[in-house]
């Protein structure tokens, strides 16, 4: 009984520092979102490739806004900025099956 409000105590710990890193981060105040921000090695790129075209065209408008308030030294107003709690990994469950192929095929 004394193990579990520990376990309880410290997720929350666990969770209000990954909201604190997420926010020091500083893309949500661009409106991106962590998959827009991974680095396209090939299999990153393999799964965007494989986004469907709604995805990939909020993908490609997110990086597109984030650059132009990137070159006009700007972000955007606070309501606007992406959540923690919307957080949306949609390239994810793409990525785990390219990287999944991968390795089949090594």
């Amino acid at each position: 009984m004394a193990g579990r409000p520990a376990v309880s105590a410290s997720s929350r710990l666990l969770e209000i520092m990954r909201k604190w890193y997420y926010n020091a981060a500083g893309f949500n105040k661009l409106a991106l979102l962590r998959d827009n921000t991974m680095y396209e090695d090939e299999d990153v790129k393999e799964a965007i490739r494989r986004l469907p075209e709604n995805l990939y065209n909020d993908r490609m408008f997110r990086i597109k806004r984030a650059l132009d308030l990137s070159m006009k030294h700007q972000i955007l107003p606070k309501e606007q900025w992406t959540k923690y709690e919307e957080e949306n990994y949609y390239l994810e469950p793409h990525l785990k099956e390219v990287i999944r192929e991968r390795k089949e095929r090594e």
